[in-house]
């Protein structure tokens, strides 16, 4: 990892991009999306403050345990205009996400253990198929593999019964054996 002289108080794109190891192209999407910010230069070129760097850190390791992008922007913005973050504000952050982490890991686990039980043909109203049909949310509103959609836009009746009534229409939810 190429080092960069204490002197140097600002970065080029490539230079913040060589120290921490994301693309380019992911750094200019963190500044499109508030997570980092930049100057421009006379000759229009990106320059980064070292800090920076923290920055990037932060939000990767936080990607990297599965938070939003929206939530770290939120996070960071809670954070004083370009200080970094530290240890303690992380330790902060990172306990208010926990319970999040906490209910995806359930999540997470109840599907694992469930996914052998999914026969994986979309019939939605198989009553314990927890992937596709919670509950059995879709047994309560009829039987068959198929399941029924109201239209809400009047549908033309093409049995001579008249035009403006509002429709039923089978979808099919898949191929039931």
């Amino acid at each position: 990892m190429p080092q960069i002289p204490e002197k140097i108080h600002e970065l080029t794109v490539g230079q913040l991009s060589a120290r921490s190891g994301a693309a380019v192209s992911a750094l200019h999407f963190y500044e499109s999306k508030g997570l980092i910010s930049s100057r421009r230069t006379s000759g229009n070129q990106r320059r980064y403050h070292r800090d920076a760097l923290r920055r990037v850190a932060f939000v990767r390791a936080a990607q990297r345990v599965g938070i939003p992008l929206a939530t770290i922007r939120e996070a960071l913005a809670e954070l004083p205009e370009e200080r970094t973050p530290t240890r303690e504000d992380w330790a902060r952050l990172s306990e208010a996400w926990r319970s999040e982490l906490d209910e995806r890991i359930k999540q997470l686990g109840r599907l694992r253990d469930h996914l052998t039980d999914c026969i994986g043909c979309g019939c939605l109203s198989l009553e314990n198929c927890v992937l596709s049909n919670p509950d059995d949310v879709f047994g309560e509103r009829g039987t068959g593999s198929r399941l029924m959609v109201e239209r809400t836009t009047p549908v033309p009746d093409t049995a001579g019964g008249g035009e403006g009534h509002p429709a039923r229409r089978e979808e099919p939810a898949g191929d039931c054996r």
